[in-house]
C-alpha cells in the first residue's frame, strides 16, 4: 500500500503480497484493525532495518 508494509510482510513470511493486503482490508472492514496493526508494523519494519 503505501507505506511497503506489505510487501516487507509477504518476504518476511513467504506469502503473496496480495492476500496480506487482502487480510488488512478486511480487517479494517470488518473488525477495525487493520489500520492500527498495519501502523504497528510500518514501525516494527521501520527499527528492523
Amino acid at each position: 500500500m503505501i507505506l511497503g508494509v506489505s510487501e516487507w510482510l509477504s518476504e518476511k513470511l513467504g506469502w503473496n503480497v496480495k492476500y496480506i493486503r487482502v487480510a488488512f482490508v478486511i480487517s479494517f472492514l470488518f473488525f477495525g484493525t487493520g489500520l492500527g496493526l498495519y501502523l504497528i508494523l510500518w514501525i516494527v519494519k521501520m527499527f528492523s532495518k
